[in-house]
């Protein structure tokens, strides 16, 4: 699976820190996105999903929802076929703007739907 972790961290206590682990863990093509870093985890950081090349099956987000509401377009635009809205990340307001822009939104933990629990990542 090719996965954009929005709000991916280079500290390993955050959750954007943690999904970018879980995942390369599983052998999936992580790209965190971050406009601060350079690389993350070892990997490229992309300052915005729209410069990830080619197609990203999802996207997790783990930024605040005022941040959220403002790239959900940026996602849209990239054809991305399913949104995590982590816990703390979603909103009635980016949810329904989301859906509005055609997304499949889950409303969950996406490290958890992998199979992996978070806290095995300290």
């Amino acid at each position: 699976m090719k996965i954009a972790i929005i709000g991916a961290s280079k500290n390993k206590e955050k959750y954007g820190n943690k999904a970018v682990r879980a995942y390369k863990k599983q052998g999936n093509s992580v790209y965190p996105v971050n406009p601060r870093e350079k690389t993350i985890e070892g990997l490229r950081a992309y300052k915005s999903i729209l410069d990830i090349p080619g197609e990203i099956e999802r996207a997790s987000i783990y930024l605040p929802h005022e941040i959220g509401i403002t790239i959900i377009e940026e996602i849209a635009e990239k054809g991305v076929k399913e949104v995590f809205l982590n816990p703390g990340s979603e909103s009635k307001e980016l949810i329904e703007k989301a859906e509005k822009l055609g997304l499949n939104v889950i409303i969950a933990c996406s490290i958890l739907d992998i199979g992996e629990k978070p806290q095995n990542y300290k």
